[in-house]
């Protein structure tokens, strides 16, 4: 061979190289998300995974698994385990786990106490005060992911609930003895002050209940009814009460895979996790008033609570606060309940100012990491 040949071939043989080499240095993380593929969740969660490899150079990638890896009642504990790299984690579902953390978790009704400059915004506001919040004023929040052998890289979730019902509810009097299935302590309470009763279940068990009339009402997001498929089951809404959205620690990342990753790959995680925790909320806001429109032209009946119910419910509210501290405090030994209530509340007040201007999905993912994720200092965060 002469030295022009044996050159070209080395070449060749770098390039090669070089490409498999990049081919095995890139990783690919599992992502675990109990939504099933139509969710406008899912569509989100594509979008960090997207976000994901180019903000990496493709050194990074997710693999989404939508209602499949992993469901609801499974991420949290599949996610310490190992069985995925990422989870979509509902803490609501582990009281004793997280408690700390579901202190403001519950509190999520008091956006309806913010007045109009939240209305249509209540999701943005909520999950901004929450990231905050976790990262930065509750280094119990912290411990608790730790303990579970997760990192928290933010916090997510859609718009208020309301009641999505196969029966008609205006009052009081007609939610006396309901049925309601409820995903979260505190709308549990809510369902008990209003005369009915609370029936916990996985959301994945949400249409054969509704159908079946083991529930007359499901305290929802009207949105989800499409992500969960209820449009045949559902006649009537009334989304005024309870009110409050679900919030999520969506991306939680596996301790051990955290802490594999550079600094710099740790980054593009939490850029990711800006972007998947505006765009749930901004989706939701989008389609919110969509879904309301689509079911009342299928006959679907739109109520609205009377000034009674309406009253009773922002009462319960500021009542419910004052019994979470104290509920927290005596089952799970959370002594400073009432500081971090208020250190919230003062959050929310913050963080609705901060949304007035926003317009768009990107304003919001960009207004998030500027004021929350890009101050995590990933030197130390989660390890």
């Amino acid at each position: 061979m002469n030295g022009k040949h044996f050159a070209s071939l080395a070449l060749v043989c770098t390039v090669l190289f070089g490409a498999l080499s990049g081919a095995a240095d890139a990783r690919t993380l599992r992502y675990a998300i109990g939504h099933p593929p139509s969710s406008f969740v899912v569509d989100v969660a594509k979008q960090y995974a997207e976000t994901v490899e180019e903000q990496s150079d493709g050194d990074l990638k997710v693999r989404v698994f939508p209602m499949s890896l992993l469901n609801f009642a499974e991420t949290s504990g599949g996610v310490r385990d190992g069985m995925a790299d990422i989870g979509f984690v509902l803490t609501s579902y582990f009281p004793s786990e997280f408690p700390h953390s579901n202190v403001a978790v519950e509190a999520s009704m008091l956006v309806g106490l913010l007045g109009e400059k939240a209305r249509g915004r209540e999701g943005m506001i909520f999950m901004g005060a929450l990231s905050e919040f976790t990262f930065f004023k509750c280094p119990e929040c912290n411990q608790e992911f730790k303990k579970q052998n997760q990192v928290y890289t933010g916090s997510t979730g859609g718009t208020s609930y309301g009641l999505v019902c196969n029966k008609p509810v205006e009052t009081e009097a007609d939610l006396k003895g309901m049925r309601l299935r409820v995903g979260a302590a505190n709308w549990s309470r809510w369902a008990e002050a209003v005369g009915a009763s609370p029936v916990t279940m996985s959301a994945n068990e949400m249409f054969e209940a509704l159908s079946q009339g083991v529930v007359s009402c499901i305290v929802l997001a009207s949105p989800e009814i499409h992500n969960f498929g209820l449009t045949d089951v559902v006649t009537d809404i009334n989304m005024d009460v309870p009110g409050g959205p679900m919030p999520i620690a969506g991306t939680n990342i596996n301790a051990n895979t955290w802490k594999a990753l550079s600094e710099e790959q740790r980054t593009v995680m939490l850029r990711a996790a800006s972007v998947f925790s505006a765009g749930v909320p901004w989706i939701y806001h989008q389609h919110e008033d969509r879904i309301l429109s689509e079911a009342k032209e299928r006959g679907v009946k739109i109520h609205h609570a009377d000034a009674a119910l309406i009253e009773k419910n922002r009462a319960f509210i500021e009542q419910d606060m004052q019994h979470i501290a104290e509920d927290y405090k005596a089952r799970y030994g959370v002594e400073n309940g009432e500081a971090l209530i208020k250190e919230f509340r003062a959050l929310l007040e913050k963080w609705t100012g901060l949304v007035q201007n926003v317009d768009s999905e990107q304003a919001l993912a960009d207004l998030y990491w500027q004021e929350i994720f890009s101050k995590v200092d990933v030197s130390q965060h989660g390890l």
